[in-house]
């Protein structure tokens, strides 16, 4: 057998530059290149082996620096999304701190099912030099270090002890990335002595791989028994979500409502799977969703599930179904999900399993009736969405003519990110999405911090599109170092930042359930109640982002902020757009509910009524048996 004697770091490197995905026919890199920051851990491992392959050209695995360990995860997951789960990074950092920096992220990809490649640094194998810096002492048991906490958030963890137990984990690790059922956050930790033991390696294990992302076929049966709910149904419903993208599935999706009149509502992950102005698209569905998602949804007999983990959230915690005999057909790549709600399972891929609903319900469509319907609902909810946009607010513009102005002034392409705040929920209402890749809303973990290293990932995966990061002071505040990434790589994005002294989405959640926006406010601490109500602080955001590296543009308008916008479009730098809004600006009209339980006795006459109001919505919760 042929070997050659690397590292087990030089060897892990090797191996990642020859690893690819197909699906369809077309081939890319798996792993394109490694994320990281050094270390005692890793700096004399993975990181001399980076060096080393960039040096020789033994392996072409580009290096790229991060300024925070979580926000690399968060870039490469933005970038996985973009790339329909086909590529994604390998993120290394150092001992202690350093790796568990990565949890959060691994935690975001998990949950939204999205592949990464972690590399945590570990302790010594040997333990030689117990307890060496930075190292957690269990008195359980001296195998136990810091990083075991991946464990939970991982779809596949590995502690490489050996320098031959690299093989099978390395091929473990590609199987799980590469699988659209259990994909997410995939850890293989790396004792620092490891890293730098040489061995003997089969030359055979650094061969070109293609990993084959297969599309599974809808079993006969299982259309059969779908088509025969959808026969009968006099009011269906799609909902269409992260699943209908990742697949593909946008032209078939589009065809199957035209051909049969069913509306298609979407959720965060599907919007602009059918575009914002197709006669079929209904919206958002769900606690934030639009006025005819949710009137259809309550009306609905059949739900028709498209590549969707039915959140919270898309069904308003239980309450938007409000048929009594509403019934599912999820069709969707992983049974977890297709089992939901009592469904009829469709387990396949989610572009021919459309296309096998369709041939089998050929001819067949809702009443003249419904798709009469339907265009009233959706034109009615076009009403709502203008009146947002032209509000009117002032001094200060409310966050919703930002949105509205935004969306006048970006092309088809552009690239919206967003994942947590006030903005979530405004977006899902109102942003008109025509392309797929047009609506980059993380809210399967809504992660504050994920925005401004989303963009690298983003930009990364498509330098021709215009990536514009929208994020609220509180997020920005959580994690805006990525900006110096964008500044050293040369990526331009435009990040706008939206600013009203506090977490408008908590302060208004807060006030509903009776808690009067309390601890919810960028303020002092005031001398005589004690609290956080005092004077705004004199906080400038904008020249953080100046002194980070990005250029900086101003708004205290609508106007302004066209103006300022039609700059940044034109800027070849990484571009901030400084904007405050007013933190009480009215935000879209509700049309579901979200469950956020208050409390059931208090002292407090606000918190009282807002407890009776929430035992009515609870009344109208349920399972779908």
């Amino acid at each position: 057998m042929n070997t050659v004697r690397l590292t087990t770091a030089q060897a892990l490197v090797r191996f990642l530059a020859n690893q690819y995905s197909e699906r369809d026919g077309q081939e890319q890199r798996l792993i394109p290149g490694v994320w990281g920051i050094f270390g005692h851990g890793n700096v004399a491992g993975v990181g001399q082996a980076l060096l080393q392959a960039a040096t020789t050209g033994e392996a072409d695995l580009p290096y790229y620096l991060a300024r925070n360990e979580q926000g690399m995860v968060h870039a490469s997951v933005a970038y996985a999304k973009m790339r329909d789960r086909l590529a994604t990074f390998a993120c290394t950092a150092s001992t202690g701190p350093g790796s568990t920096n990565m949890i959060t992220g691994a935690a975001l990809a998990t949950t939204n099912r999205l592949p990464v490649l972690l590399l945590p640094s570990d302790m010594f194998a040997t333990r030689a030099a117990d307890p060496v810096l930075q190292q957690l002492e269990d008195t359980r048991g001296g195998d136990v270090t810091v990083n075991d906490a991946f464990r939970a958030v991982s779809k596949y963890f590995d502690r490489v002890q050996r320098p031959e137990q690299l093989i099978p984990a390395a091929l473990a690790a590609m199987r799980v990335l590469t699988d659209p059922v259990e994909t997410g956050a995939v850890t293989l930790a790396l004792p620092q002595d490891v890293q730098a033991e040489a061995y003997d390696w089969p030359v055979d294990f650094f061969r070109r791989r293609v990993w084959h992302v297969g599309r599974p076929v809808p079993e006969p049966a299982a259309v059969e028994r779908a088509v025969a709910l959808l026969r009968n149904a006099r009011k269906p419903l799609i909902v269409a979500g992260g699943g209908a993208v990742y697949s593909g599935a946008e032209t078939a999706l589009r065809a199957f409502a035209e051909a049969t009149g069913i509306p298609v509502a979407d959720t965060h992950a599907g919007k602009g799977a059918v575009p914002w102005d197709h006669p079929y698209a209904v919206g958002g569905i769900g606690s934030t969703g639009s006025y005819a998602a949710n009137e259809l949804a309550r009306e609905a007999d059949v739900v028709v599930g498209i590549g969707t983990r039915y959140s919270d959230f898309t069904t308003a915690s239980h309450t938007v179904f409000g048929n009594p005999d509403v019934t599912f057909v999820n069709l969707n790549v992983a049974r977890l999900d297709a089992v939901k709600h009592s469904a009829e399972p469709l387990v396949a891929d989610a572009r021919l399993g459309i296309q096998a609903l369709a041939g089998a319900l050929d001819g067949w469509e809702v009443s003249p009736e419904y798709r009469r319907h339907s265009r009233e609902l959706i034109a009615r909810t076009r009403e709502i969405e203008d009146a947002c946009f032209h509000v009117g607010h002032g001094p200060l513009p409310a966050q919703t003519e930002i949105l509205g102005a935004l969306n006048d002034v970006l092309d088809d392409r552009a690239v919206v990110i967003n994942a947590a705040g006030s903005m979530p929920g405004d977006l899902q209402q109102l942003w008109r999405a025509r392309d797929p890749k047009a609506y980059h809303v993380e809210y399967a973990y809504s992660c504050m911090g994920y925005e401004v290293a989303a963009g690298v990932g983003a930009k990364m995966a498509d330098p021709s599109r215009d990536v514009v990061v929208l994020v609220g002071d509180g997020s920005y505040l959580m994690m805006a170092q990525e900006i110096v990434t964008m500044v050293s790589e040369g990526l331009k994005v435009i990040i706008v930042l939206v600013q009203n002294h506090g977490f408008a989405s908590i302060g208004a959640l807060s006030e509903s359930l009776g808690s009067q926006r309390f601890g919810t406010k960028y303020r002092y601490r005031d001398g005589d109640s004690g609290q956080l109500d005092g004077d705004v602080l004199p906080v400038d955001l904008a020249a953080n982002a100046a002194s980070l590296g990005a250029d900086v543009l101003h708004a205290t308008s609508v106007e302004e902020f066209r103006s300022a916008m039609d700059k940044a479009k034109a800027a070849t730098r990484t571009t901030v757009v400084h904007v405050e809004t007013d933190l009480y600006g009215p935000n879209p009209p509700g049309h579901g509910w979200w469950d956020v339980p208050v409390s059931q006795t208090s002292a407090l006459d606000t918190t009282q009524a807002a407890h009776d109001t929430y035992a009515t919505h609870k009344r109208a919760q349920r399972h779908y048996l």
